[in-house]
């Protein structure tokens, strides 16, 4: 088993509720949902082993509906049960091992339309994030997402939202992945490479209905 690393995001407590500014998505005064600042937040890091040669950071949403049909539909709901599946909001790899945080809004400040380009940055490798899949096709919107960009969860759905932002100490320099690569991608490279690994967790809906 992987020892642990402690990860730290100090603007919110671990497993509360995610501050407006660091989400895609807020609620609105008129309609649903209205755009955020979509800042990525301070993440910091510490106690990584002896050996490590990089870390990776993943943020990871695994509450997001596994079907379409009911999701931000008048008069409806997203039932509960129904089936989930993950949403990558921030894939990162080749963190130098010198690295013990990133800054706020370092890797995103704002919405961009059609994306941000991934690739290499002073802080690691950013992959793609899957509102490159939610958007594609829209004229407006669709594009390549890489780096971060925020929650922003249906509007009408019955149950609260879990982000995991979760930092990896390996044990190589790189993971060899450049490109479009994503979450799962990530995962696999790593596979068998962990040292250490720690987690910060935040909690997020736009359903005025449900309570977090």
């Amino acid at each position: 088993m992987p020892a642990n690393l402690t990860v730290t995001i100090d603007s919110w407590e671990n497993g509360q509720a995610i501050p407006g500014r660091f989400a895609f998505g807020v609620p609105a005064t008129e309609g649903h949902v209205a755009l955020s600042d979509n800042k990525n937040p301070e993440i910091q890091w510490s106690g990584a082993p002896a050996g490590t040669k990089s870390f990776a950071l993943i943020c990871s949403d695994p509450d997001v509906p596994s079907s379409g049909d009911d999701v931000n539909q008048e008069g409806k709901t997203v039932p509960a049960d129904l089936p989930r599946v993950d949403f990558y909001h921030w894939v990162v790899s080749d963190i130098p091992a010198d690295r013990t945080s990133i800054s706020e809004g370092e890797d995103c400040d704002g919405i961009t339309p059609k994306g941000k380009t991934p690739g290499e940055k002073p802080y690691g490798i950013t992959g793609l994030n899957n509102y490159t899949d939610w958007f594609a096709g829209d004229d407006d919107m669709g594009g390549n997402y890489g780096g971060y960009d925020g929650p922003c969860p249906p509007w009408n759905d019955s149950i609260v939202h879990h982000y995991h932002f979760t930092v990896y100490a390996l044990d190589i320099e790189t993971t060899q992945l450049k490109g479009n690569f994503g979450g799962p991608d990530l995962l696999a490279a790593m596979e068998g490479h962990i040292l250490a690994q720690g987690e910060h967790v935040g909690t997020y809906s736009l359903n005025p209905a449900v309570s977090y």
